[in-house]
């Protein structure tokens, strides 16, 4: 079973020590699952509504204490080898942690449809091909790799972070060459700015959720000290690199999207490129993860519930063509359409501390 890529997944019991893994396989499974397009969207947002000083300063304390609370999440993973869904037995009971595991499958598999139309719509934009089509496509790939297990997560990792790092330090470097350098970048001014309290909880909550499920991918930590200082890096680090790249672009742009940056910058290639391994890496994971949450509701394996999660976000997506909501005929994109009013409801969150 060790040399083969599809694996027992542990829906109910603790990973074994003999199924752990090390530092850089860790690495690069946490960091994969927190570089995600919606974490560069939500940072193009707060980018255009602060100053680049304060943009850093939120983001750096808002993943701060994502980093906390997820390695706070890592340790006690690495210590029982427990999923998060076997977790809250110990707070809930077996019965009362029904209710967090459903929250959290359904929060996942949401994403799941966002982030696979985040691919769809501008791969449709710039390529011409049928919608459904990439939504089948995107859909069958992402949900074979969370079929196979933390193994083909994994490997997908090992390809997707250098690249989506390089790619996004390019289009990044373009867009401070074409403000004119650093001290361009740093004098930025919103025209309409946001309050610090309102841009923490975009920082914070963008991710909360995933963060929350933290001990599904933490406890296949080889140690305790691997589990925690990976976790930490991927979401202190990781998530704030994601933030960095959506903010420069959006201020040089004036695009909170990274696809229309990348668009804007001729890099539309690599932009399909870079976006798709984005999304997949996240994607697969909160399939994943959902996958274990309903397992621990239902008692069907994981592996059985991936492919009715992914077949049901698909249908989804199909039903929402037949009454009109198909994201191509709107203005934005349905990942977009989360964001499309953000700085309104910053502003009025805003208005709640004043």
């Amino acid at each position: 079973m060790a040399g083969k890529i599809v694996e027992s997944d542990f829906e109910w019991q603790a990973v074994p020590q003999g199924r752990r893994r090390g530092f850089w396989q860790m690495f690069v499974l946490m960091v994969g699952f927190t570089f995600f397009s919606a974490s560069m969207l939500a940072g193009g947002t707060l980018g255009q509504g602060l100053s680049f000083s304060r943009f850093l300063i939120t983001v750096l304390v808002g993943n701060f204490i994502l980093g906390v609370y997820t390695g706070a999440l890592a340790y006690i993973a690495a210590k029982t080898g427990l999923s998060t869904h076997l977790l809250t037995r110990f707070a809930f009971g077996e019965k009362g942690s029904y209710l967090p595991s459903l929250l959290l499958s359904v929060t996942q598999i949401g994403w799941f449809g966002v982030g696979l139309m985040m691919l769809a719509v501008p791969v449709q934009k710039v390529t011409g091909v049928d919608l459904w089509l990439l939504l089948l496509l995107g859909g069958v790939l992402m949900t074979a790799t969370a079929y196979l297990g933390v193994k083909a997560l994994t490997m997908l990792s090992f390809i997707a972070v250098p690249a989506i790092a390089v790619l996004g330090t390019i289009s990044s470097s373009i867009a401070v060459n074409d403000m004119g350098g650093p001290a361009q970048l740093f004098a930025y001014q919103p025209a309409e700015g946001i309050g610090i309290a309102a841009a923490l909880s975009v920082c914070i909550g963008s991710f909360i959720s995933g963060g929350t499920l933290t001990p599904d991918f933490a406890r296949y930590g080889s140690s305790k000290k691997v589990a925690v200082s990976t976790t930490v890096i991927a979401f202190f680090l990781g998530n704030s690199l994601m933030f960095l790249f959506g903010a420069v672009g959006a201020i040089s742009t004036g695009f909170a999207e990274i696809s229309e940056v990348m668009f804007t910058q001729g890099l539309i290639w690599p932009a399909i490129f870079a976006l798709g391994l984005n999304i997949w890496t996240t994607n697969d994971s909160a399939l994943y993860a959902s996958g274990l949450g309903l397992s621990n509701v239902t008692k069907f394996s994981k592996k059985k519930l991936v492919l009715v999660n992914g077949l049901v976000v698909y249908e989804f997506c199909q039903l929402a063509r037949l009454f009109k909501l198909n994201v191509a005929a709107n203005r934005r994109d349905c990942a977009s359409r989360l964001f499309y009013n953000q700085k309104r409801h910053l502003r009025s969150f805003q208005a709640s501390f004043v």
